[in-house]
């Protein structure tokens, strides 16, 4: 009996031991693990002060921002028709000198190149010769009408000189119209200065684009020779599809980045809207003058655009403040309390809807009115909604 009772009182004694040196080592233990600065529950995380700061959230009411609704749309830069020009050669003839190259400045009849061929000569001289003959006849006509005034002279010789006359002064007319298109003087080629080198011309201001000639070379008159462009007239050319062309409108500005000048952002407004569709892909063009052209914006570069189409007051808070679950928009609430004497952050998730999307800032939809005063936080969503699934995945442990 005495046996069995200090056995008893054995097995207490060691069980007492190591319920003791477990509940130390659970103490050690825990005097070793950080403090945690992230606790939460179901549909809120809580962040101490420190990690508040650590993170940079910004806690603040939600604003009211005028937001603009906006069209992406695509294009590239073009210069109208009328500021675009190729030069070719009136007539056929040799090239015999060549006074610009590609990326010159040049101005509305200034002499690109210089061109000569016999054909250039019978032209003029073939002038002098009806204007010699027009000018005889135009005395003779007056002379004949004199006379037939007078009732001296025939009606059918005075007729006849008159139809000789307005003859030749029609084809001494039908000359000059070719010397002026080749740019050539009238009045000297008149006086008998017969031009061996003919000029060709820009008929525009601008920059030559592209030389397409050399000397020597023989140029039909349906050759270009020179592609001029003028630069000041450039314009945005962006297509805008189907399902958007009905926010579009003429004065609406446009921000638009050069797909091969990345960082730059440039402003244009609206001055013209196709009103035909056009295939593959169906859009219409939207044509902007910009505002500030600058120097290296060149036709035929593609650019990016946002089309901003009307502007309202509305709630809204940055990109980097909402966050998507299960495909629903969420922003975050918040409030500070403290709690053992340290200030503690509550955030809990709000489900709300998104509208209008305008430089970096989203338009914010409440489905129940916040109570007056309520802050949320301005940014870390995804850093908040990934530590409220945390919370909740641990509680469900």
């Amino acid at each position: 009996m005495k046996k069995h009772f200090i056995y008893i009182v054995t097995i207490a004694f060691v069980a007492t031991f190591l319920a003791s040196c477990g509940n130390k080592a659970d103490e050690g233990q825990q005097d070793e693990q950080p403090q945690e600065e992230i606790k939460g529950g179901e549909g809120e995380v809580h962040l101490s002060q420190l990690k508040f700061n650590s993170l940079g959230i910004k806690v603040d009411e939600i604003p009211t921002r005028p937001l603009s609704g906006v069209v992406e749309a695509n294009g590239q830069l073009e210069v109208p028709p009328q500021h675009e020009a190729t030069v070719t050669a009136i007539l056929g003839a040799n090239v015999t000198t060549i006074k610009v190259i590609e990326g010159d400045k040049v101005r509305k009849g200034q002499t690109l190149a210089t061109l000569a061929h016999p054909d250039l000569s019978q032209l003029q001289m073939n002038y002098v010769r009806v204007y010699s003959q027009m000018q005889y006849l135009e005395k003779e006509y007056e002379r004949q009408k004199k006379l037939y005034e007078e009732k001296v002279g025939s009606g059918k010789t005075f007729e006849q000189t008159q139809a000789d006359y307005l003859s030749m002064k029609g084809e001494a007319k039908g000359y000059e119209a070719q010397l002026r298109q080749l740019s050539l003087n009238v009045e000297k080629v008149q006086r008998g200065n017969i031009y061996q080198n003919v000029p060709v011309v820009s008929p525009i201001d601008g920059f030559i684009e592209k030389v397409e000639v050399q000397i020597g070379q023989f140029v039909d008159p349906q050759k270009g020779m020179f592609m001029i462009v003028n630069n000041d007239h450039i314009h945005a050319d962006l297509m805008v599809f189907e399902k958007d062309v009905y926010k579009v409108m003429k004065g609406q500005d446009i921000f638009f980045t050069v797909e091969s000048v990345p960082g730059t952002t440039l402003k244009a407004k609206i001055y013209s809207v196709g009103k035909q569709f056009e295939q593959n892909p169906k859009a219409v063009h939207v044509h902007a003058e910009i505002d500030q052209k600058e120097d290296f914006l060149i036709p035929g570069m593609y650019i990016n655009g946002r089309i901003h189409t009307g502007e309202k007051s509305v709630l809204a808070l940055p990109e980097s403040a909402i966050i998507e679950e299960d495909g629903k928009p969420f922003i975050f609430t918040a409030a500070a309390h403290k709690e053992d004497g340290q200030t503690e952050w509550g955030f809990k998730a709000v489900e709300i809807r998104t509208g209008l999307v305008d430089e970096g800032w989203v338009e914010i939809k409440l489905l129940m009115p916040l109570p007056e005063g309520t802050k949320v936080a301005w940014n870390n969503a995804y850093y908040l909604i990934s530590e409220m699934n945390k919370s909740q995945t641990s509680h469900d442990h």
